[in-house]
This record gives structure tokens, C-alpha cells and sequence, in this order.
């Protein structure tokens, strides 16, 4: 059976729109939540980070590592929402140059 593009009148039938409209609305509510658990998970290695107490124990270099981790994996979540352009957020959430060098961020 030979394929056919679909009646036209599909596109603007309500029961299509609405159920485009739904999807379109959960996977933009998707992308919001998700670039706030990676977002929270940033602010709280750099916050580790910063801590003297958690350098002490946990030392300078893992704490970078995470640090490092969270952020790239930020940017990687930014990037799949279309959001290509790091340096507002660098600057913004004041990631020590240490973690920008451990994923290659310029």
C-alpha cells in the first residue's frame, strides 16, 4: 500500500492541537525541572567548594572534581535545551577557573 501525506485537515483538527499543545507543555516543564536539579546540584558542589571546613576534609581536589562534574553536566543539560552560550553562567554563578579548566569550558 503506497504511503500518502495525511489530510491537512488534520494538523488543525482541536483533538491534534491540544494534544500537541500537552506534550509540547510537559517536555518544556520537563526541561525547567530538570535544569533546576542540575542547577541546584552546581550551587551546592560550589558551595562545598568554598567551605573551608568541607576543603579540610574532604580535600581541595575532590571537592574540584565534583565541582567540575556538576557543572559540565549543567552545561551538557543547558546545551540539550538550546541554550548554547555559557559565559553569563559562568560568571553569574562565579565558577572558579579550577573547574572551568577540569571540562574544557572556554
Amino acid at each position: 500500500m503506497p504511503l500518502r501525506a495525511p489530510d491537512s485537515s488534520f494538523a488543525s483538527h482541536p483533538l491534534h492541537v491540544a494534544e500537541t499543545g500537552g506534550i509540547e507543555t510537559e517536555i518544556a516543564s520537563e526541561k525547567a525541572a530538570s535544569l533546576g536539579r542540575t542547577g541546584k546540584a552546581v550551587a551546592a558542589a560550589l558551595a562545598r567548594l568554598r567551605d573551608p571546613g568541607a576543603v579540610e576534609t574532604e580535600g581541595q581536589e575532590q571537592l574540584l572534581k565534583a565541582a567540575a562534574q556538576a557543572v559540565w553536566m549543567f552545561f551538557v543539560q543547558r546545551e540539550a535545551c538550546g541554550l548554547r552560550d555559557q559565559a553569563a553562567v559562568i560568571r553569574d554563578l562565579e565558577i572558579p577557573r579550577a573547574v572551568i579548566v577540569r571540562i574544557g569550558a572556554r
